[in-house]
């Protein structure tokens, strides 16, 4: 995988995390600088260890899909891009009264921001790439998106939050379909 294509798969698995966090911005303005870098922590480790969960998972059957694993990476990315353009027409859910960054609510953002990290190591393991580089220049990215969202999420919030989402929907389906049309090719 080549560096440019690992920074877009970075950024847009970050944009959900990216989104999160402009919420979060907005439900704790101001937020303190402990909140922020517990979010960032959080965000940052979950999409750094949910890739490695998929590229172990998906080591053990690639023998079993090496045939088809374009069209899984393409299905996987284009079904959470999908999802994320999809929510991203929907109202967003009021989370002003309690703090995304502490407790189970923390947990269950980091979880739901970071299950297209999982797919992504998946397909990743049908694709025989390694994953610890990509999934730490993701985790990186996640959580550099996480800070500058709450950051934004006090400031600018509600114009931004929703593009964020839309643009990391997209990436993810283009690059599907980069995938796709590169195994075709061959």
């Amino acid at each position: 995988m080549s560096w440019i294509t690992l920074v877009v798969v970075a950024v847009g698995l970050a944009m959900d995390a990216f989104a999160v966090s402009i919420a979060a911005g907005l439900a704790l303005a101001p937020a303190t600088l402990r909140q922020t870098a517990r979010l960032a922590f959080h965000f940052g480790f979950f999409q750094f260890l949910m890739p490695l969960l998929g590229w172990f998972a998906g080591a053990q059957v690639e023998v079993y899909v090496a045939a088809v694993d374009h069209w899984i990476a393409f299905a996987l990315l284009s079904a959470i891009g999908g999802k994320m353009l999809w929510e991203a027409g929907r109202p967003e859910a009021d989370i002003r009264d309690r703090d995304p960054s502490r407790g189970l609510l923390l947990v269950t953002l980091c979880v739901a921001t970071s299950i297209d990290a999982l797919a992504v190591g998946f397909s990743m393991a049908c694709l025989s790439t390694t994953i610890f580089l990509p999934a730490l220049v993701i985790g990186t990215v996640a959580a550099a998106f996480s800070t500058l969202g709450v950051t934004l999420g006090e400031r600018f919030g509600r114009l931004v939050g929703p593009w964020a989402e839309r643009l990391g929907g997209s990436l993810l389906v283009g690059i599907g379909v980069n995938i796709l049309v590169s195994h075709l090719r061959v």
